[in-house]
């Protein structure tokens, strides 16, 4: 089983996106927890003001949603009985058994899940402290539900893959708005709350690899000039594929505005996983003594990093941008350093800027059109096929932040 929590101000915006999954007929609502009447007999409204005035006890509080999906192995066939028994457990657990809540099961995805929406205050105005809810609480009680009713644990790493969230399905979406929102809809609430990234190129990093895009559209755009944000899927080849979705269309509203904040926020917390992957750079790059980007990229993938490589309309490399998906990171390569740049990072796989060019054209590749019209992303994955760029050995590989000069001996005179 694996918890993900997820706070918000917004209980409207929470309770319509799983209340539209019911009206889709993708989900079901199964229980009204500590609420008067039975959810069947509760409109949308009675459902939303019993959380709206529960949170109102507490006016300095403004996150008082709490927004929780209990995910299980797809083998795991649960009913909706052990489904309510399980989550009833779950949130006592927490803290939370007191707190009236909605359960939601969705039927949209590849396994089992279920969603919870509650608030955090109390019926005494007294707040439920939500800082490292999942770390400390949410954790013991996942590990200990486990165990008492034999669910398949994350841990095991063929379980955890089958959580992992996979890319877009281009090929089963009708482009239609209703089937394009559903996809981006599932990438958004999982990238959008767990990684820490400061620049919407950053976030694109990111996204590209689940096949969405956030655009903000060319220059003179009139979603541009507005400060608007759209949200679209990407096919294999990296083109721009179905209908575009408005940021303020989506529950959780990731519009422009709403991602600068969250740089604010991210930038500060990202600190503390530079020296994580430097080390693997370095390491990566010592490794093999004819490098290329290519092989980087594998030596990388292994450690749950991934290289997307920025080009402009020429195809020559101007940055560089490292997603860490162990530490839910991403850095420019300059922010880590000058050794860490594009330009750094080609000298020290000894290859020349023309010949990567040279070679790019060769290659598969993955192109994304950028915010400002005029540039290019491109993710550089193992499993791509083919070698995307190759390049001759060209001498000594050692990074040259790593080399050190060699004394000169004195000479003794005999005299």
């Amino acid at each position: 089983m694996v918890a993900v929590i997820h706070v918000s101000r917004r209980f409207h915006n929470v309770l319509n996106y799983n209340e539209k999954k019911v009206r889709e007929q993708v989900a079901v609502c199964l229980e009204a927890a500590n609420y008067p009447k039975n959810a069947a007999d509760l409109s949308f409204n009675q459902k939303l003001k019993r959380l709206e005035n529960q949170a109102s006890l507490n006016e300095r509080t403004i996150v008082n949603c709490v927004h929780i999906s209990l995910n299980f192995d797809p083998s795991e066939q649960l009913s909706g009985q052990l489904l309510k028994e399980l989550t009833a457990e779950y949130m006592d657990k927490i803290g939370f058994g007191e707190q009236p809540y909605l359960l939601y099961r969705h039927n949209d995805a590849g396994h089992p899940h279920v969603h919870i929406v509650s608030t955090n205050i109390k019926a005494d105005g007294r707040r439920i402290e939500l800082h490292n809810l999942g770390k400390n609480q949410s954790e013991k009680a996942r590990k200990e539900i486990e165990l008492k009713y034999g669910l398949l644990r994350p841990e095991d790493s063929k379980n955890r893959q089958r959580y992992e969230l996979n890319p877009v399905n281009v090929q089963k979406v009708s482009y239609g708005k209703t089937a394009t929102k559903r996809a981006i809809t599932t990438v958004l609430s999982k990238v959008i709350s767990e990684y820490k990234y400061s620049s919407l190129p950053e976030l694109n990093a990111i996204l590209q690899q689940y096949n969405v895009v956030a655009d903000r559209g060319t220059e003179h755009s009139r979603i541009n000039k507005n400060n608007g944000l759209v949200y679209r899927i990407l096919n294999e080849q990296g083109e721009r594929v179905g209908v575009p979705i408005k940021a303020s269309d989506f529950y959780n509203k990731p519009t422009l505005k709403y991602l600068q904040e969250r740089f604010k926020v991210n930038e500060p917390q990202k600190a503390n996983n530079k020296a994580r992957l430097k080390n693997s750079i370095d390491f990566a790059l010592l490794k093999k003594e004819k490098q290329t980007i290519e092989s980087l990229a594998k030596a990388l993938d292994k450690e749950g990093i991934n290289l997307v490589l920025r080009r402009n309309e020429q195809g020559y490399i101007y940055g560089i941008t490292y997603v860490d998906h162990r530490t839910k990171c991403v850095f420019n390569g300059s922010d880590l350093g000058k050794n860490y740049s594009a330009k750094a990072v080609i000298e020290r796989c000894n290859a020349e800027q023309n010949q990567l060019k040279s070679d790019a054209k060769k290659s598969p590749q993955i192109f994304t059109k950028q915010d400002n019209g005029d540039s290019f992303v491109e993710s550089v994955v193992s499993g791509l096929g083919g070698e995307l760029l190759r390049q001759e050995y060209t001498g000594d590989n050692m990074p040259y932040d790593l080399k050190k000069k060699r004394k000169k001996r004195k000479r003794i005179s005999n005299d």
